[in-house]
């Protein structure tokens, strides 16, 4: 079994979530031109949210933190692998098949949990309505979710890195087809959504196959192998369940003010952006190959592991974070800002991404913590530390939403991301020589934020500069623009210069991934 190439890996991965989020923004473009912050696009948000928190609670977020280490020591110790991995894939089958006939039954009653203000309006009985038709998709995509992870334990990121390619595109098609068409936006939609599940599953079963786990559905049965899995999985699910009742406190709060639940999800799929690249990239890698090295008794190599990780993280996400900050009203306002999406909306959701812009960096920093535990088969740790970040999340988006509205529910967020960093570094460090920082991150660390102030100082005169520009329609492209480019050049130019990176250590990840 190849050694995984960590940086080459986290570039990988980052580049094609890169190219997913950026055609995410084309498809989030389109429909806020569509459908502005109204009540058919709070209702399918809304829908839309539900398999996909319920997938983010089964599968990335549960599932695959317990399956993923469990199937690389299998592969390291040249075990039954693909027995595992087929059992795993008939069992998780199974519960998903109940689960979905169970949730379109209880629809009601979820979208009641999810967003309680659209009762007694036409919003309410939309989203029931989008919410039965997409709730099937939970199905498809923790499928996919399970033979990502035995693509990327395999080392063949690509593959399992292109599948939110595939969402994307078909939202953009859909759409596209539904104005030329004359289709209801909203039943198109909807009804897009288990159609990409069917498309994103048959992507990467064939990929999987490919690699030699071509996996076949077959009566599930309750293995060793499987409970143990089980038993390992069970408090990530309670921890899983934790995070997904903060994204419930949070849309309680925004579905009480008319037009914040669209505000809230048009910022977090802004802030996505960043997240999505180094985080997603980051968990993705990460964690088979500390597990891996753990399997071995490789403690050096998985030091160097964790320290890379945090490097590659901190590099890219803290510039993020500053530019999020500084630039947010620009960035709204140019890119969502048209047909039924308005000036008021475009303030609004500024304000927003602007906050979670301040929790970007302890996102990114859960996803490097997290594989340390996750490695160790450690699940009960970090659903201890998400119920107490939960009950700081509750505490602030309730006892806020009087004073600030739905800005509480972002600020709750953000809060609560910082706590569970700050949990998560506390109990790694009994963790041993894998655990700690390295001589070179910590030379490193103080000029990326040194590099990060200066491309923030930057940024605001340039925005102040280039004001009237962007409130012009046909030159507030370039100006964004001259806005981004310059901030990349500014952090990237004196991050350079005072040793905040070495630009040699992304170029030769690139020269190998090219060569390879």
């Amino acid at each position: 079994m190849k050694p995984i190439r960590l940086v080459r890996g986290f570039l990988t991965v980052g580049l094609w979530t890169l190219v997913s989020r950026g055609v995410g923004f084309a498809r989030d473009i389109m429909m806020a031109a569509y459908l502005g912050s109204g009540p058919v696009a709070e209702a399918f948000l809304i829908a839309f949210s539900l398999p996909n928190m319920f997938r983010r609670f089964f599968a990335e977020g549960a599932f695959n933190m317990a399956f993923v280490p469990l199937f690389a020591k299998k592969m390291e110790a040249g075990e039954d692998a693909k027995g595992f991995a087929n059992d795993a894939f008939s069992a998780l089958t199974a519960v998903l098949l109940v689960f979905v006939i169970l949730g379109s039954f209880a629809m009601p009653w979820l979208v009641w949990a999810m967003a309680s203000g659209f009762a007694g309006d036409e919003r309410f009985d939309l989203a029931v309505l989008f919410g039965q038709i997409s709730f099937s998709y939970i199905l498809f995509i923790s499928l996919v979710a399970l033979l990502s992870g035995i693509l990327n334990t395999l080392g063949r990121f690509t593959e399992a890195s292109f599948v939110p390619v595939l969402l994307n595109l078909m939202f953009i098609a859909a759409m596209l087809l539904a104005d030329r068409l004359g289709w209801d936006m909203g039943l198109t939609l909807a009804w897009t959504v288990p159609a990409t599940g069917i498309v994103q599953f048959a992507f990467t079963w064939f990929w999987a196959r490919q690699a030699g786990f071509g996996l076949r559905l077959s009566r599930p049965k309750f293995t060793p192998e499987l409970r143990h899995l089980a038993a390992v999985a069970a408090p990530a699910v309670l921890a899983g369940g934790v995070v997904q009742i903060n994204l419930l406190v949070g849309r309680q709060v925004a579905s009480f003010t008319e037009g914040a639940v669209a505000w809230l999800s048009y910022a977090d799929r802004l802030y996505q952006l960043p997240l999505g690249v180094v985080g997603i990239a980051i968990g993705t890698v990460l964690l088979p190959d500390l597990s891996r090295r753990l399997r071995s008794g490789d403690e050096v190599g998985g030091r160097d592991s964790f320290n890379r990780g945090c490097e590659f993280a901190l590099a890219l996400t803290v510039p993020a974070a500053v530019a999020l900050v500084v630039i947010a009203v620009p960035l709204i306002s140019v890119l969502f800002e048209r047909g039924a999406f308005s000036a008021q909306d475009s303030t609004q959701t500024a304000l927003a991404l602007a906050i979670y812009g301040v929790g970007l960096p302890a996102f990114v920093l859960q996803k490097v913590l997290q594989p340390l535990y996750y490695a160790r088969e450690d699940t009960r740790r970090p659903f201890q530390f998400a119920l107490v970040a939960m009950a700081v999340n509750a505490g602030v988006a309730i006892g806020l939403m009087p004073f600030i509205g739905f800005g509480a529910a972002a600020l709750a967020t953000t809060l609560a991301g910082w706590v569970m960093v700050w949990q998560l570094w506390r109990g790694v460090r009994g963790m041993g020589d894998a655990a700690r920082i390295d001589a070179r991150l910590r030379h490193r660390l103080p000029r990326i934020a040194l590099a990060s102030g200066i491309m923030g100082g930057v940024l605001w005169l340039l925005a102040q500069a280039l004001g009237p520009m962007l409130m012009t329609p046909g030159l507030r492209y370039g100006a964004l623009a001259v806005l981004v480019v310059s901030g990349i050049l500014t952090y990237f130019g004196s991050g350079g210069l005072i040793g905040a990176f070495r630009m040699a250590d992304f170029g030769s990840a690139l020269r190998r991934r090219k060569k390879d």
